[in-house]
């Protein structure tokens, strides 16, 4: 089950008596723990309905003490676990788990792993609960889904904007939504977000980032990947070194797999080599610009240098300096 049938059931006054939040991703954990929290129960019900634990601090007899009172001038009543994954005995839950009570609503929030699959608990689980299991995302699903989140809150994004934003970002659903949040607060009546909203809220450059450094490379533009070089020297917290290579080693990398490609229409080509459509344009650019030859010619230069930038074979060389002798290389 995903996070947005839990909530959708939610809004319905649907309700089971267990739900069990797993995995790696803590942003869709949180979200349904947060409206477990809030929105389930009234003001005037959470007064008398609403019990929270703590995994590290809870005992299992309390728990399954609280999920088996009825509620008080309500039909339904909350009980959270948080952070269950810290909790001791967490399978003496298993008895309640397996003859649980109509009225409660028990939500689990066990983050950063899963419940051993073999053990009695997952089953029961199985068998009594709604679970919901969370992966970390796929960085090439980051755009379609920051370009969904943002939709889904009534507002728009150029594509160049939301490039910037998920480049300098990451992996990190709940950081891109606090950033959007933040942006929104700032758009007046705007309702579309711009490179310039990125770089005035985020402080990304819109001009002097590695997504910028990608494309310069990608065009062959020495110049242009120069000046962005020498701006990172200025402001060494803008990009790291051990920030551009990676980025420069994904672009070279993954245009290297297009050389195997036999299709020809930018979505079948996006789908084997695993990337987001909207990339595609700029990996055929940049096989077209460096050839087979050239492109593994810069897969071993940017191993080489990733050596180098942590004292193999070079000592005191500046991180813009080596950056600029592999990069001249490169269009070389």
């Amino acid at each position: 089950m995903s996070a947005e049938k839990i909530l959708s059931d939610w809004k319905k006054k649907q309700f089971k008596p267990i739900y069990w939040l797993e995995g790696e991703e803590d942003f869709f954990i949180d979200k349904v723990v947060n409206y477990a929290e809030h929105h389930i129960l009234s003001e005037a019900e959470a007064g008398f309905n609403l019990t929270v634990f703590y995994g590290k601090d809870a005992s299992w007899p309390d728990i399954i003490n609280a999920c088996r009172r009825y509620p008080m001038f309500s039909d339904k009543q909350v009980v959270l676990l948080k952070e269950a994954q810290q909790m001791r005995d967490i399978d003496k839950l298993e008895p309640y788990i397996e003859n649980p009570l109509k009225s409660t609503i028990f939500v689990v929030s066990y983050k950063e792993k899963k419940v051993d699959g073999r053990s009695k608990l997952a089953k029961t689980l199985k068998e009594k609960g709604e679970m919901l299991t969370t992966k970390k995302m796929y960085d090439n699903q980051l755009p379609d889904w920051t370009n969904e989140l943002v939709q889904s809150k009534g507002y728009s994004m150029s594509q160049k904007a939301l490039l910037l934003l998920v480049d300098h970002i990451g992996n990190d659903l709940s950081r891109i939504n606090n950033e959007i949040d933040k942006m929104l607060v700032n758009l007046g009546e705007r309702k579309n977000i711009t490179e310039d909203d990125i770089e005035k809220y985020v402080g990304v450059s819109k001009e002097y980032n590695p997504f910028e450094l990608q494309s310069a490379v990608a065009s062959r533009d020495l110049a242009k990947a120069m000046r962005i070089i020498q701006y990172f020297e200025a402001n060494p917290k803008a990009a790291p070194i051990q920030l551009v290579l990676p980025a420069l080693y994904n672009l070279f990398s993954k245009t290297y797999m297009i050389f195997g490609q036999t299709a020809k229409d930018d979505k079948t080509i996006a789908l084997n080599i695993g990337v987001n459509a909207w990339f595609v344009k700029d990996y055929l650019l940049t096989a077209k610009n460096y050839g087979y030859g050239g492109t593994e010619s810069a897969l071993l230069l940017l191993h080489q240098y990733n050596l180098k930038s942590i004292g193999v074979n070079d000592v005191g060389t500046s991180d813009a300096s080596l950056l600029k002798e592999m990069v001249a290389k490169m269009m070389n």
